[in-house]
């Protein structure tokens, strides 16, 4: 499937493009500024594009008023569909949030409810008590996402919200050819659902992409041939900033060994996984990181690991957010892309991954491994990659087996020798292939 092959690119609409925060009923085309960040994005190597939620809401966009209208804070479905148009003439494809386990109290079907209450035919499209009442004092109860009662809980146990969900989908890929769905908070929908809505999509278009957000347990639970084809790596998410704070690359060195290793028992080899360094929910990785000189180390685990690599608007060039200071802090306006040194690399780390087989798609197995340094082989289709990590500030010369005398980096161009060992350069990361 091409997610293997990708590097994502996550964009929060609403933020990039400076939305106000609540929903002022005014249409404007600010989707569109994201036609201007394409020559961006292919010089950074992108070849996907993961929109968080872009429909009509109440105000951060996972609060659905409307599944079948662009938020007007946004612009039109007309403009969204100018973007993709764009974004797949360049050779990107595109992924929208699918919201389904809640809307926003302003949900036209939810909106009936309020005013009919049990005389409304949309009263079973909910998890609703009559005889209860609702923090927002609505005469009833009814279910909220994890206790946020300006989310509403969808019942998808009822095939009357299904098939208007699904439909919704087949209308985004008709109008804006997109090529697969983020879930959010897939860990929550019924199972049910997700393998109806897998079989729906298997329909629409060849290699349409479920990709599931989920934050613990067994990934394989949802991530199989029935139900979704990725999911969020949460766990070594955690492990890639936590490993370099501590200074301590057992503890990813573990996480990725026990998900990809060679041996029987690991439980995610061959599962493209969707890897990243942050997102819209955490805060940014050079805000996290105690020394910014482990960015590039860390990317490069990030895209010499096994998974799909997904940069979040903004991290490439190091921007910082903190989660304390509220979602906005993580979500920011930018006008313009910038560019430096940060941007540079992550370009050649991408480059790197595109032309790798190996690094696509590869087995996984653990070469050395000490507090500060890192190194991993990735292999298939004869090919064989060496990712070489150092996380300290001083050199590091590594001895070990590679199995041959010459390498080429792929982040670099340049030749590597490992006869009398492999010197690794501080803060550094290496995609040795061998010969």
């Amino acid at each position: 499937m091409w997610l293997e092959e990708s590097v994502f690119y996550q964009i929060y609409p609403l933020g990039l493009c400076g939305a106000p925060r609540e929903n002022d009923g005014q249409t404007v085309s600010r989707i569109l500024r994201v036609r201007d960040w394409i020559p961006h994005l292919q010089k950074l190597g992108i070849n996907a594009v993961y929109f968080s939620p872009l429909f009509e809401s109440d105000a951060h966009g996972y609060d659905t008023r409307d599944y079948t209208r662009v938020d007007r804070r946004l612009g039109t479905n007309e403009d969204l569909a100018a973007v993709c148009a764009a974004l797949h003439v360049a050779g990107i494809r595109v992924v929208l949030d699918g919201v389904f386990n809640h809307v926003g109290r302003g949900f036209w079907a939810f909106r009936d409810v309020q005013e009919k209450r049990w005389d409304s035919p949309y009263k079973d499209w909910f998890c609703i008590d009559f005889g209860g009442n609702s923090p927002y004092n609505d005469g009833f109860w009814y279910e909220g996402w994890e206790g946020h009662y300006e989310l509403v809980k969808l019942n998808l146990r009822n095939p009357a919200v299904v098939d208007h969900l699904l439909q919704c989908v087949r209308g985004w890929a008709e109008a804006f050819d997109i090529d697969g769905l983020r879930l959010d908070v897939a860990y929550c929908l019924d199972e049910d659902f997700i393998r109806r809505l897998r079989g729906f999509t298997d329909g629409l278009k060849p290699d349409f992409a479920l990709i599931g957000e989920m934050l613990h347990g067994d990934y394989n639970r949802l991530v199989n041939g029935g139900m979704l084809h990725s999911a969020t790596n949460y766990e070594c998410y955690k492990g890639l900033y936590s490993s370099f704070n501590s200074m301590n690359l057992f503890e990813i060195g573990h996480s990725l060994g026990r998900q990809f290793g060679p041996e029987p028992w690991t439980i995610y080899k061959g599962l493209p996984l969707l890897a990243f360094a942050d997102n819209h929910d955490v805060t940014r990785v050079a805000t996290i990181l105690s020394n910014r000189e482990h960015l590039r180390p860390l990317y490069g685990v990030l895209f010499g690991m096994p998974g799909v690599p997904c940069i979040y608007y903004g991290s490439e060039w190091g921007m910082e957010g903190d989660k304390k200071q509220g979602d906005a802090a993580l979500r920011p306006a930018v006008e313009s892309p910038c560019e430096n040194e940060l941007t540079a690399y992550l370009s050649r780390l991408a480059a790197a991954r595109r032309e790798s087989r190996a690094l696509q798609r590869g087995g996984y197995r653990t070469v050395l491994l000490t507090n500060r340094q890192f190194i991993f082989e990735r292999e298939a289709d004869g090919e064989r990659v060496l990712v070489a990590v150092n996380a300290d500030g001083a050199p590091f010369t590594a001895h070990f087996d590679a199995r041959a005398g010459r390498a080429t980096d792929l982040v670099t161009g340049l030749p590597h020798d490992f006869g009398g060992g492999s010197e690794l350069a501080p803060y550094s990361a290496a995609f040795w292939r061998v010969e």
